[in-house]
């Protein structure tokens, strides 16, 4: 299992050569992660990872979603039931049943990540399968007792600049409390995700409305103790090295009510008496009131909408959210953004970013679209579309249009610390095979290429998300 040092870069020879050279001019830049889950716990407390299954299978939902999707129960693979019924507790023999299945992930990014850690990380050479299951397994769990393979020395030896975790407003926030008051250097920083009480549909939101008053000491009850609410904390969150929010909801959709309909509306989401379509205006009207606050607190706004979350109600029942039932569907962004734009889409000290998980809208609507409005740049590619080949057609739908300098660079999103020096290599790759056909086409000098490789790769996160 050697990886070849060509990986992903173009097949024709003189297309390689310069995307090689354009490659060899990033390759070691610091990460900025700007977005994704990795949990703050780890970096706070700075314990060993346990084993390798609770390291590579049980957080990484591309890995268990797949595996799933070939029969195996979640049971099986040792993920926690909500009602605390029994699953596999014997990490050893999950990772065997991964391994025997590995063959499922031919083509996959999900491969390119895993072989990119096994190898650089573990100095592993072969390849995982049912035969070489227990070897790789040692390797790795023999690793993970040394003091170099904890979470603040893997960090440091990722030339992790900074990254981003992504917390409820309802989260005290302890374990970044605990990092800041460590003395540790490295900069881990969370993001504002108010979903569970801004989504009226979410479970628990009425309870969630409560402990959101409580935590504040505002009336949550009325519309202006509600958006006092969450100035409230942001604040908090701010406080604690925040530059972003993001939000996860169903649809682009926002809304620009006035004063008296916000009210009117907020009073029949309090008493749970709304309709879908209520809910609806309500999520969009609150992208609207998070934005405007942004003008306010510096927050960059990110929209993740288009995904049908929890599309499968047996696992959601069983199991919780973020299951691997997350499936794309198709979005409108012209229509559905028009009334934030309308709002604040000129400010030039607003940015919003907006992600997509529907293709066909790159350069029909969002590429022109982030093209023209100074508040709005166009997240990457993310879950189903951070593949290498959809990395391409991202750059290809979008660049016509939004050129370079409309983007953010890359972002991995990842739940799977171990794979997020693969991630951000597999982008640093793509781009640079993009590039390298512009450059032997005659449309960019190298020397341009050279400098528009290291903006996607570092420059362009860094100051999207002001860290």
């Amino acid at each position: 299992m050697l990886l070849h040092d060509d990986r992903l870069l173009p097949a024709e020879p003189v297309t390689r050569g310069i995307a090689r050279r354009l490659y060899a001019g990033i390759r070691d830049l610091p990460i900025i992660s700007p977005h994704g889950h990795t949990d703050p716990r780890w970096f706070a407390e700075d314990k060993p990872f346990p084993d390798p299954a609770t390291l590579f299978v049980k957080p990484d939902h591309y890995i268990f979603r797949m595996l799933y999707s070939q029969g195996i129960r979640l049971e099986q693979l040792g993920i926690a039931r909500k009602d605390g019924g029994e699953v596999e507790t014997d990490p050893r023999k999950i990772w065997k049943l991964f391994a025997s299945n590995w063959h499922l992930f031919r083509g996959t990014p999900t491969r390119l990540w895993f072989e990119h850690a096994a190898w650089t990380i573990f100095g592993i050479t072969e390849r995982l399968s049912a035969e070489s299951a227990d070897r790789i397994y040692d390797r790795i769990a023999e690793r993970l007792e040394q003091d170099e393979f904890r979470p603040r020395a893997l960090f440091e030896r990722f030339n992790i600049e900074a990254i981003a975790t992504t917390e409820g407003a309802l989260d005290p926030l302890k374990w970044h409390d605990m990092i800041r008051d460590s003395g540790w250097g490295g900069k881990v920083v969370t993001a504002y995700r108010p979903d569970s009480v801004v989504d009226p549909e979410f479970e628990g939101f009425k309870g969630n409305l409560e402990q959101f008053g409580e935590l504040t000491g505002e009336d949550v009850g009325s519309w202006n103790g509600y958006l006092e609410a969450h100035r409230k904390r942001r604040a908090y969150f701010i406080e604690r090295g925040a530059t972003s929010s993001d939000h996860g909801h169903a649809t682009a959709r926002t809304a620009d009510l006035t004063a008296a309909e916000c009210e009117k509306l907020f009073a029949k989401i309090q008493k749970g008496k709304f309709s879908a379509e209520d809910a609806d205006v309500f999520r969009g009207q609150m992208l609207t009131e998070m934005a405007k606050m942004s003008l306010d607190d510096g927050l960059v706004l990110q929209i993740h909408p288009g995904s049908h979350r929890n599309h499968n109600p047996y696992l959601f029942e069983q199991f919780g959210r973020d299951m691997g039932a997350d499936i794309p569907r198709g979005m409108d962004y012209v229509s559905a953004l028009k009334p934030l734009l309308d709002a604040v889409g000129n400010e030039r000290n607003l940015t919003v970013i907006a992600f997509t998980l529907d293709e066909t809208v790159y350069s029909r609507e969002l590429a022109p679209l982030a093209g023209h409005y100074p508040a709005l740049k166009l997240g990457p590619g993310w879950w189903f579309l951070d593949a290498p080949e959809a990395m391409l057609r991202f750059r290809e739908l979008t660049t016509e249009t939004a050129g370079f300098y409309n983007t953010v660079g890359f972002n991995d999103d990842t739940r799977a610390y171990l794979s997020i020096p693969a991630r951000h290599d597999v982008a640093r790759r793509c781009d640079c095979a993009y590039l390298a056909k512009l450059v032997a086409e005659h449309r960019l000098d190298e020397e341009e290429a050279a400098e528009v490789a290291h903006d996607l790769a570092y420059r362009l996160a860094k100051e999207a998300y002001r860290l």
